[in-house]
This record gives C-alpha cells, sequence and structure tokens, in this order.
C-alpha cells in the first residue's frame, strides 16, 4: 500500500484527478463494449476489476486528505 504522507497535498490532487478521470473513462469503455453484439466478457471483467482498483485508491487518497476530526 502506498504511503501517501510522502506526497505533497498537490500530488494527491493531481493523482486524484487524474484516478476520477481514469475511472470515468473505463466506465464508458465497459459501457460501449457491453452495447456490441458479442461483447467480450472476459475484457468486460478486466476493465470492471481495474474500475474497482481504481476506485479504491481514490478512496484511499480521499480519506488521507480529509482524515477525520474527533471532537
Amino acid at each position: 500500500m502506498i504511503d501517501y504522507s510522502t506526497f505533497t497535498e498537490e500530488a494527491l490532487q493531481a493523482r486524484l484527478k487524474d484516478l476520477i478521470q481514469d475511472h470515468a473513462d473505463l466506465d464508458l469503455s465497459i459501457q460501449a463494449l457491453s452495447l456490441a453484439p458479442l461483447p467480450d466478457l472476459i475484457v468486460i471483467g478486466r476493465l470492471k476489476r481495474k474500475k474497482l482498483a481504481l476506485k479504491d485508491e481514490i478512496v484511499r487518497i480521499e480519506e488521507f486528505l480529509t482524515p477525520d476530526i474527533i471532537a
């Protein structure tokens, strides 16, 4: 797992922006492949796993950037 404390906030924000864009791009690709007359379910499955991995990293970065404040 990546230690986000070694990155600047700007670097993490840039990474987060890239991940969100990649996640959206994968979503569009999955939708397009699903509409094919004979969709390649193996490729779609791989893209869905990549999309899930991106979402997991997005959540980790968001949680690191906005830690819970205990009052």
